[in-house]
């Protein structure tokens, strides 16, 4: 989406493959029960871009997440990291899915979690060793969750949670996260926190996929992917987030039209 492109990272395998999008999306279709999710969505993501996701209740935002992750079947299309299939770099690709989506009941700690982010790396029969301990509780410490490692993860609140999953993320040192509503539920503390954490990692050239309900942080995200079932616009938060896109994208629904009046107000306001 963005035109000018990031540059090269050369210490990281991302410069191998500098000519190719971080993320190629293209006519990706998806239908649930002969009822369509997705149709023919296509966009590409630039390196070291933050992208948000805005669209309605069914709007088909998760299942374009789960597609991109090969997640779920496609009737059609393709997806391309880096130029490759998700199957060979699948470990450079980490996922922060809805709290709602997680069985909280089962038996870890904080710390038991935040590991599973190196799994990819140790293989089937690997175990977890010194190094990958110190990741964790670097990643913990990141996102301000420390002070938790023994505490049993359904022990917290969902912001708490939140912050956790997301350093699983950082632990698994992909370099495209993929974040289904992270700021739902929390306050604005964490929301502020997370969103910090965020320009850090596009800041260090990561690329940020992130599915988004709040409308009134639109100008916090460098680009917008607007989604009902069917790309209705993408390109610069600046460029798209009108009116006019609005409600195309929502139907006319005004309850939330009026909440993305503050998020238009912000952006044509002088800095």
């Amino acid at each position: 989406m963005k035109t000018p492109q990031a540059p090269a990272i050369t210490n990281s395998p991302v410069a191998a493959s500098t000519a190719a999008p971080a993320i190629s999306v293209q006519n990706v279709t998806v239908t649930y029960e002969n009822r369509p999710a997705l149709r023919s969505v296509t966009f590409d993501v630039q390196r070291g871009e933050l992208i948000g996701i805005i669209g309605p209740n069914g709007a088909g935002k998760s299942t374009l997440l789960k597609a991109v992750l090969g997640l779920t079947d496609l009737d059609g299309g393709a997806v391309r990291f880096f130029g490759e299939s998700i199957e060979r770099c699948r470990q450079r690709v980490a996922y922060v899915p809805q709290t709602s989506a997680v069985d909280w009941d089962f038996p870890v700690t904080v710390l038991d979690v935040v590991q599973m982010g190196r799994y990819g790396r140790l293989g089937w029969f690997g175990r977890p060793g010194r190094e990958d301990r110190q990741q964790a509780i670097e990643s913990l410490e990141l996102v301000g969750m420390s002070a938790y490692t023994k505490r049993h993860i359904r022990q917290l609140s969902g912001g708490q949670q939140q912050r956790v999953f997301l350093a699983r993320a950082l632990c698994q040192q992909a370099d495209i996260l993929l974040l289904d509503e992270p700021f739902a539920g929390v306050d604005a503390a964490t929301e502020h926190a997370i969103f910090e954490l965020i320009r850090k990692l596009t800041d260090e050239h990561r690329t940020l996929l992130v599915v988004n309900h709040d409308l009134g942080v639109l100008e916090k995200f460098d680009s917008l992917l607007m989604l009902n079932q069917r790309v209705i616009a993408c390109g610069p938060t600046r460029d798209i987030a009108t009116e006019e896109n609005l409600r195309r994208t929502y139907g006319g629904r005004l309850s939330l039209l009026d909440r993305a009046e503050l998020a238009l107000q912000n952006q044509e306001s002088p800095q």
